[in-house]
């Protein structure tokens, strides 16, 4: 029956969680029906099935990262779960063939998901590689703590440089397939999750060496002793003082993404505190006009307009270094980014070729991106191309910030809170909506004057917005 692996959703993208399951072994599925949520390092993604019929077994529980190209889920003939469905939940695992599949060729005349179609040639399986050496000691050293087991001699052989896998970590991600396939009920399963053993490397004492739960605890010690990770859950000490969250998904993406910007570009920050009470006036006015009734306004959609127009006479902030080609990059369209704070952490989608967008439609795209973002829906594509990007922290009550550069972009700008003070206004101090923008720039190929400008160009759109007909 045809196995649905684990797809690249995203370029470069090589493993995954499991977030939920929307179907149960048993349910009818069609082609394109939704099956599982998953959380990539940028985003929850929902992966529809390529194929129709019956689910037969989910071969990876909730909350479990895998590797692309890792089997997820069973599907066979409609109505084919009935007795394969007990013998697969026994095994943790879905019903064993006795000849190798293609996975790739649907049942004949079933339509196809791209990737998923039929192809000129068949495809065979390659043999099964015996145990690595590294995994061959692991076993070897696991299976000495189970009472009464001897030392299993297992024939490894020598992988080439190009096959050579990766370490082995316990309480890390599973090795594709093979996990899968351990014979182990789901309670023992469950069980060496929770405790980091990794059921491919045991030997199961059980029939048809089946693993059980004596097997998984002996074996705990070992692999403690071995070098475990950190769990990919969260834990509470027994005092309730520590909470322990693992670092994955979205924000282990975010992490990375910002110590390669903050230690790779030369950061320069300035700031203008500027008097916006005519952009407040003008979001008030335009809240009343038709065309934009049923849309958000914001003082954010005004300063978007200002930095996309201030962009026309500093382009080069809307570029990118390449180090590798020793030019500068600049973007004759913007791709805006909008910083977006979920709960799984910072995502920064963009609006494509926002320079061509009314000030209407650009206000419908902010509120869908922002909106999307909020619901950790964004999809990678939506993330990637940015060529300049804003985050507003006065969201927060904050006056304003040092942000850091997206990577592959060079400048970013932060918008302060908008707050009554204290203003002079000729020769009477008056109080006024008042709010502070700063800018950080790549300062290898961004000079000062060229930074200052720009941030002078969105303040004055800000503190004037009539003054946007000069640009």
């Amino acid at each position: 029956m045809p196995e649905y692996k684990l797809p690249d959703v995203g370029e470069g993208l090589t493993e995954a969680e499991i977030v939920a399951w929307r179907v149960k072994v048993g349910d009818e599925v069609a082609i394109n029906d939704i099956v599982v949520e998953i959380e990539t390092a940028k985003s929850i993604v929902e992966l529809p099935s390529p194929y129709a019929g019956t689910v037969t077994a989910l071969l990876v529980g909730e909350g479990e990262m895998i590797a692309v190209g890792t089997p997820i889920i069973a599907i066979g003939a409609a109505g084919e779960a009935g007795a394969d469905r007990e013998a697969a939940q026994e095994r943790g695992g879905a019903p064993r063939s006795s000849a190798p599949i293609d996975t790739n060729v649907p049942p004949e005349g079933q339509a196809t998901l791209v990737g998923y179609g039929p192809k000129e040639t068949a495809l065979q399986r390659r043999p099964r590689r015996l145990p690595t050496p590294e995994i061959a000691a692991r076993a070897q050293a696991q299976a000495s703590f189970m009472p009464g087991a001897a030392s299993p001699m297992v024939e490894a052989e020598e992988p080439s440089d190009e096959s050579r896998p990766v370490p082995h970590h316990p309480r890390g991600r599973r090795e594709a397939a093979t996990h899968a396939h351990v014979l182990a009920k789901p309670p023992v399963r469950k069980l060496a999750k929770d405790l980091g053993v990794d059921l491919s490397v045991l030997t199961g004492s059980g029939p048809e060496g089946q693993v059980t739960r004596a097997d998984v605890e002996a074996a705990t010690s070992e692999v403690s002793r071995l070098g475990a990770g950190a769990p990919r859950t969260s834990t509470t000490d027994a005092e309730g003082r520590e909470t322990r969250e693992p670092i994955k998904g979205v924000r282990k993406m975010m992490a990375a993404a910002m110590v390669q910007s903050a230690f790779t570009a030369p950061h320069v920050t300035e700031w203008v505190t500027i008097d916006a009470t005519a952009t407040v006036e003008l979001v008030e006015r335009l809240r009343k006009r038709t065309e934009f009734r049923d849309v958000k306004v914001s003082p954010l959609l005004v300063i978007a307009r200002a930095a996309i127009l201030a962009i026309r006479r500093s382009p080069v902030i809307n570029s990118t270094w390449d180090d590798a080609a020793e030019e500068v990059v600049v973007k004759h369209y913007v791709n805006l980014g909008i910083a977006a704070a979920t709960p799984r952490g910072l995502v920064v989608p963009n609006v494509k070729e926002a320079q061509d967008i009314s000030l209407a439609g650009l206000a419908r795209e902010l509120e869908q991106l922002t909106a999307t973002a909020r619901e950790g829906r964004t999809q990678p594509a939506e993330m990637a191309g940015g060529t300049f990007t804003i985050t507003n922290v006065g969201v927060f009550g904050v006056d304003g910030g040092t942000p850091i550069i997206n990577p592959g972009e060079s400048a970013i700008l932060c918008m302060g809170g908008i707050k009554k003070q204290p203003w002079v206004v000729g020769d009477a101090v008056v109080p006024r909506d008042v709010m502070t923008l700063s800018l950080s720039f790549d300062h290898r190929h961004i000079d000062g004057a060229t930074g200052s400008r720009f941030l002078a160009d969105v303040a004055g759109i800000v503190s004037d917005p009539a003054t946007a007909l000069l640009f």
